[in-house]
């Protein structure tokens, strides 16, 4: 094969989290199929694992051709298909919901990363694929009542510069009221934050290994002080926050899945939210909005390193592709 058609390092790693995370999604989705009862949700479930296996079924190829080790991912041995309901159908949608906006920020660094045709080609198609879950969802969610709008504000009636720097730094004075830009932010980390919390729930609520828990438990804390200091923000200023989710937990006690993927998943959760609240902290305006989104961004940056280590130490992380060591060679 020639060198200008080997895979590129952003190629390489693209190729290979995208087996891992999907293959996680498979197992979640045919657990949830086997949960749903609402028709209309269980047929998007449909939809989704139908890509997923599809992306499965392209990226075995891809390694195939290239000669290059498929990833273990996640098996069946990951999942109790026969577990009963963790979460109810509303859970699943709106989990569906939030990982699909996940997918399709995933989906479309790895297309703008990618130089392959080939590549290019099939995260084209995971794109639109993503695309379609996340608005058919949405959809679902709104025809269901179940989509709560996000806070309205009166349109201005004119054009204004800032004049003061007290519009940034006025921390301890009397503070100007939440922009629309930092409320955008805050209720919609606040919406992810609420589902994302709901599903540790769940996992903490059913897994046996105490070591695993205690880490769920303490990823909980931070989900819920994140919580309060967002919340505080928009009520503050008589707006409005985004429906929790703790209520569509179920009490069963039964893990569906291996501590492996629940602990992989909630460690994904934090890393994302990592980069929302990074975004909300360069697009804020006041100084104290600001110091609370970095501080979100360090506490979940902290669970996120925690849990790594937490999965070294029990084997369940997989070591991605690696540069050759070249001072090693000769050894």
């Amino acid at each position: 094969m020639q060198k200008k058609n080997r895979l590129t390092s952003p190629e390489m790693a693209n190729l290979w989290t995208h087996y891992i995370r999907e293959t996680l999604s498979i197992c979640v989705n045919k657990y949830m199929l086997h949960t749903i009862q609402d028709p209309e949700i269980h047929s998007l479930f449909q939809t989704a694992l139908h890509y997923s296996l599809k992306h499965i079924d392209t990226l075995k190829a891809l390694f195939k051709k290239e000669k290059f080790p498929i990833p273990k991912g996640f098996t069946e041995e990951d999942v109790n298909l026969e577990a009963p309901p963790l979460f109810t159908d509303v859970l699943c949608l709106k989990s569906l919901y939030m990982m699909s906006t996940h997918g399709h920020n995933e989906m479309s660094l790895s297309f703008t990363t990618s130089l392959r045709p080939d590549i290019v080609d099939f995260y084209y198609q995971c794109n639109l694929n993503a695309m379609e879950i996340y608005k058919k969802t949405k959809d679902l969610l709104i025809s269901k009542q179940l989509y709560q709008q996000p806070p309205t504000y009166i349109t201005p009636n004119k054009v204004e510069m800032i004049k003061h720097y007290h519009y940034v730094t006025d921390v301890f004075g009397k503070q100007r009221p939440i922009n629309t830009i930092e409320s955008g932010h805050a209720y919609f980390n606040l919406h992810r934050t609420f589902i994302a919390k709901a599903m540790i729930l769940g996992f903490s609520q059913v897994s046996k290994n105490q070591n695993v828990r205690a880490l769920l438990e303490k990823s909980l804390q931070v989900k819920n002080k994140h919580i309060d200091v967002f919340s505080s923000l928009l009520t503050k200023d008589n707006l409005h926050l985004p429906q929790s989710c703790e209520t569509e937990v179920t009490n069963s006690n039964i893990s569906p899945f291996s501590d492996r993927l629940m602990l992989l998943q909630t460690g994904f959760l934090f890393g994302v939210a990592v980069t929302y609240y990074n975004a909300a902290l360069i697009a804020s305006m006041r100084a104290d909005i600001s110091a609370h989104c970095e501080k979100a961004a360090l506490d979940s940056l902290w669970i996120y390193s925690r849990i790594g280590k937490d999965m070294i130490d029990n084997h369940w992380m997989e070591q991605p592709p690696q540069a050759d060591d070249r001072k090693r060679l000769d050894d």
